[in-house]
């Protein structure tokens, strides 16, 4: 039996093999002053043959760069000097890794596999433009070089090897002292922090008594990627320690535990962090928190890494409603 095939639906299959034949990140961008995972895909080998060695160059204003080990694999991590200094918890750095070699292993060319590292994206790296990762391919008898930048205004679908990237957005500034936020909320409210393929939204806490040791912070999350993802932990500035948690009902009784594995992210799915439901804790309060302020904090993700996040202290509301506790 003959199969027809609509022109369109070919020309659409026709610009699949160009896209996935390129090496590039599962991250789509990254914040200034976070630290990121950053996870290189690896489609194919080089004509027909099995990649034995995949090097990454580091580009300057990347700092703090630790590889992940891969099973099969020898890591090699290779240091040099900065052409700047950078900060990194309130010390200068001037020094860090430059290259990453994994070698010894043995992908197949019809097989795909993932090549991870974690660094942090300075503010020295230009906002809103893409930071470029040039990768080589080693096979035993040829390579890929995945090297090429465009120049300014170019498209990089034009070039044959272009260099994987990760595109750069601007840190979220803190407001300043004795800011008004009211004028800014409905902005704020709208306002979304990426992380690779996730979104968060809404950061938010509630205000809390004198006296009080622990808190409450919610969000919304979203999963646009095709991998899951866990919140696994953070931190916060104005606590001593910071976890996820869950409240459900155990028969008739409201319980809550700590995620020990974190909270899980599937594809596509959008989790809501809620007074009642999942929720991240503030353990340990060094200070009350004042409905209008603002709280400065971290989330970590297992797969896209960490990001800067501020929760807004919203009103306490009724006792009814108020997210207690006071069970801890």
């Amino acid at each position: 039996m003959k199969l027809t095939i609509p022109l369109a639906l070919l020309m659409n299959l026709a610009s699949i093999p160009a896209v996935l034949a390129h090496a590039t990140f599962e991250n789509e961008q990254a914040m200034q002053n976070t630290t990121v995972k950053a996870v290189l895909r690896i489609p194919h080998g080089c004509n027909g043959e099995a990649t034995r060695l995949v090097r990454i160059t580091i580009p300057e204003g990347v700092i703090a760069v630790k590889p992940m080990p891969k099973a099969g694999w020898t890591v090699k991590a290779t240091s040099g000097d900065y052409a700047a200094s950078y900060m990194l918890s309130g010390k200068p750095v001037s020094k860090g890794v430059k290259e990453i070699v994994w070698s010894g292993g043995e992908l197949a060319d019809d097989h795909y596999d993932e090549f991870t590292f974690r660094a942090r994206f300075t503010d020295a790296l230009p906002a809103d433009k893409p930071l470029h990762f040039p990768v080589v391919q080693e096979c035993a008898n040829g390579k890929e070089a995945w090297v090429e930048i465009p120049a300014a205004g170019q498209d990089p679908h034009a070039l044959k090897s272009p260099a994987p990237e990760i595109k750069v957005i601007a840190a979220r500034k803190a407001a300043a002292p004795g800011h008004d936020h009211t004028a800014h909320e409905a902005g704020t409210a709208a306002q979304e922090i990426r992380i690779g393929a996730l979104r968060i939204s809404q950061p938010w806490t509630r205000a809390t008594p004198g006296g009080a040791r622990v808190g409450g912070g919610f969000m919304r999350i979203t999963n646009t990627g095709t991998q899951t993802d866990r919140l696994i932990g953070g931190s916060a500035e104005v606590a001593t320690h910071f976890e996820v948690h869950e409240m459900r009902m155990d028969g008739n009784v409201m319980k809550m535990r700590a995620l020990d594995k974190g909270l899980e992210i599937k594809p596509g799915q959008t989790i809501e962090l809620k007074p009642g439901g999942y929720h991240v804790m503030f353990i340990g309060l060094k200070s009350p928190l004042k409905t209008g302020e603002r709280v400065k904090g971290q989330l970590e993700f297992e797969r896209a890494g960490k990001v800067e996040v501020e929760f807004k202290i919203e009103d306490r509301g009724s006792t009814g409603a108020h997210h207690s506790h006071t069970g801890h």
